[in-house]
């Protein structure tokens, strides 16, 4: 008889390769033109293929287990995924970002600032209105999340929305067995 995977050994391998796959499509968005990667458009496609995979993963899982999972042995397996997904993607940003191309944090938060702007402007608010140091105050929060340190926090902060997520996913991949039910 089969010896089943616990939920962290099981996660390993869906976690490396949802990291390696948002590592491509990262590198990818990069080469194509690097102002995707601070486009509303990339985060979403970006959301759509990880929980595709997500959910894919943990219906591969919940097979081998036989057909019914635990809403937490879902959220465990979902958690340990993302977090190992998260790590990698953090690595290959890091690398991006401080050795690949040192001047592609300055873009993006240009970038980032100017779509502050737009979508304040979309909201009704004159960004003219501003004082020049509410202006620079957006300018360093938008530069400040692409170094090393902000990557580092937004990771940390990262963490709490990766069990939201995991959460989530462990509500859609849980099922019961009602057999055993009385």
């Amino acid at each position: 008889m089969e010896e089943q995977q616990t939920p962290l050994q099981a996660a390993i391998k869906p976690g490396l390769t949802m990291g390696l796959v948002a590592l491509a499509v990262t590198y990818i968005a990069y080469l194509i033109d690097s102002s995707l990667l601070a486009s509303g458009w990339f985060l979403l496609i970006s959301l759509v293929i990880f929980f595709g995979l997500i959910i894919y993963f943990g219906g591969q899982y919940r097979k081998e287990l036989g057909g019914f999972m635990s809403f937490g042995t879902a959220f465990n397996f979902s958690f340990i995924a993302i977090l190992i997904s998260g790590i990698i993607s953090l690595i290959g940003q890091i690398l991006l970002f401080q050795v690949v191309d040192p001047s592609l944090p300055q873009v993006l938060s240009d970038i980032t600032f100017q779509n502050s702007l737009q979508m304040m402007e979309s909201f009704g608010a004159n960004p003219d209105s501003l004082s020049p140091e509410q202006l620079e105050e957006i300018r360093k929060s938008s530069a400040s999340s692409f170094t090393l340190g902000g990557q580092l926090k937004g990771f940390g902060f990262g963490l709490i929305v990766y069990a939201i997520i995991a959460l989530i996913l462990a509500a859609i991949l849980k099922k019961r067995d009602k057999s055993l039910d009385f």
